[in-house]
């Protein structure tokens, strides 16, 4: 007999939960979780940091960003790939995204070029369920994440499994435009946004790292906000 649709969800989350356990402690141990003297300003965020990270000033629009070519994807034909060191590749297609288990998450995004858009709604599904459903191998250490119009940008595991890690279609209950990498993104709010594809189209892990397009061109690998951390 096949699995319910309950079933199926809930071996997802607790293949999540045991891949999140084995990245636990290197996430605690990141500059956003755990730095004794993080650079901002204003209350504590979510996680304990400055509100604003040093060298931000807020902003209640959302500027456009992008590499000049703004993709037209639909969300009928939109797929996405995950692949690389993973037991089990997957593609998946956007009715089945929306089959997974979803997720909304208030949290902050923060541009390299200075301007922070706080306080959005996102839904999607967390990057940890992706993972889950591929199942990356014990050496899998990296991920580079690929987008439609050619973008590409790396993270380690332990940044790309924290649960504010998403692959989000809405914010603020509204779908995201073409301009903003609709109709599927990614955000990264503890880390700068340029680690975050728009556009998303691919999701690979490595056993290595690699550089992805902004990285090679003299931007940080880890590019953490608390830490001013925007040029390698």
């Amino acid at each position: 007999m096949a699995d319910s649709a309950e079933e199926k969800q809930r071996r997802i989350v607790e293949a999540r939960l045991k891949l999140r356990e084995r990245f636990f402690e290197k996430m605690k141990q990141s500059p956003a979780q755990s730095d004794e003297k993080p650079q901002g300003a204003g209350p504590a965020n979510r996680h304990g940091m400055p509100k604003l990270p040093i060298g931000q000033h807020e902003t209640e629009k959302w500027p456009v960003l992008d590499l000049g070519v703004k993709p037209e994807v639909a969300q009928d034909t939109w797929k996405l790939t995950i692949d690389g060191a993973v037991e089990e590749p997957v593609e998946l297609d956007f009715a089945q995204l929306l089959k997974l288990p979803q997720v909304e998450e208030q949290s902050d995004f923060h541009c390299v070029t200075a301007w922070s858009l706080m306080d959005s709604t996102w839904s999607g599904v967390q990057f940890s369920t992706l993972a889950a459903l591929a199942r990356p191998r014990d050496d899998a250490r990296f991920v580079m994440t690929y987008a439609y119009d050619g973008y590409t940008t790396n993270l380690p595991l332990e940044e790309a499994l924290k649960d504010d890690v998403l692959v989000v279609y809405a914010r603020n209950r509204e779908p995201l435009s073409r301009e903003h990498g609709g109709p599927v993104r990614m955000i990264t709010p503890q880390l700068y946004a340029w680690k975050g594809a728009k556009w998303l189209k691919r999701i690979e892990f490595m056993k290595e790292d690699r550089q992805g397009f902004w990285e090679v061109r003299g931007y940080s690998n880890s590019a953490h906000p608390w830490r001013d951390d925007r040029y390698s």
